[in-house]
């Protein structure tokens, strides 16, 4: 079902030519693999269990990282009463709400599609945003659910985690155990030397698609609640308050940064933002003061566009 979510078709494009990139990526990867272990059942059988894993148990595993639990309209009515109202102007399916107790400002959603969904809030962010400015992120986050780049990030990410995990593997299988030792060496270093290029790749390609469907989110909220600088608000003050936040409290979130509103890095990127996972704050905040600048005054809050 199609949400009144305005379309993107750059953020479409962004995501086919990526997925395409990686796909040529990932049989290469695979037939590199099978033709320096010389075993394509173990090939196969490693990289179907971990896309499965990842695929399908993905909500589960950031929930669990994140200390994310679900709640029901009951313990958090005002944060349902945003969700339902969200989820009624976009004409989508409602998520599951989760809370996570963290003092860490963010939101994050994930799950494999928009039946599969989780939107999950910290217990930081809801103490610190008003009822306006937490509509804009919540928002922002169904977003991502509407145009299914969870979904293709999660997909889009597993060749990395797969090409990190061979680095691992080969350390500690016995895998190489029953040839020479110049063999072994040889073999070692050409799974290294591959793993290592395949993750630089699809690390780089993820990172730049992960930064525009950022935007593409930030739009796509702005647009239907017709609030974008209660949305600038929302950013400036969580981007603020994570800039405080000791860098060792941060850095079991910074694993999960490509999911979340904002990054938890604790400071705005400099060299790094070619790595990031987020376009830098002055662009979001210059996009919504465009945004805010063609609804005019008059935008009514709440219409799609």
């Amino acid at each position: 079902m199609q949400s009144r979510f305005r379309s993107d078709r750059r953020l479409t494009v962004r995501m086919t030519v990526t997925m395409f990139l990686l796909g040529l990526l990932y049989v290469g990867f695979v037939a590199a693999l099978i033709v320096l272990l010389k075993s394509w059942l173990l090939v196969v059988v490693l990289v179907g269990a971990m896309f499965v894993a990842q695929f399908w148990f993905s909500d589960r595993i950031a929930m669990f990282a994140m200390h994310g639990r679900v709640v029901e309209r009951e313990e958090y009515p005002e944060l349902h009463a945003v969700v339902d109202r969200l989820c009624g102007l976009a004409d989508m399916p409602k998520p599951v709400v989760a809370v996570s107790n963290m003092d860490m400002p963010n939101a994050f959603a994930t799950g494999r599609n928009a039946d599969h969904a989780v939107v999950c809030v910290t217990t930081g962010l809801l103490r610190r945003l008003e009822p306006a400015e937490l509509e804009g992120v919540l928002a922002h986050e169904l977003s991502h659910v509407a145009h299914k780049d969870v979904a293709v990030i999660t997909i889009a990410s597993f060749l990395g985690v797969i090409a990190g995990l061979i680095v691992r593997f080969a350390f500690y299988s016995q895998v190489f155990g029953g040839r020479r030792d110049q063999n072994t060496a040889a073999v070692f270093a050409a799974v290294m030397g591959v793993s290592a290029a395949v993750y630089a790749i699809s690390f780089l390609l993820i990172r730049a698609l992960s930064r525009y469907r950022e935007l593409a989110a930030d739009r796509a909220a702005a647009l239907l609640t017709g609030r974008p600088s209660a949305l600038a608000s929302a950013l400036t003050k969580v981007s603020g308050d994570i800039a405080r936040i000791p860098t060792k409290d941060l850095r079991t979130a910074q694993a999960f940064n490509a999911f979340y509103f904002t990054p938890a890095t604790g400071k705005e990127p400099g060299i790094e933002r070619f790595f990031s996972t987020h376009p830098s704050l002055e662009q979001r905040l210059t996009q919504l003061g465009r945004i805010s600048a063609e609804l005019g005054e008059a935008a009514t809050p709440g219409k799609a566009g």
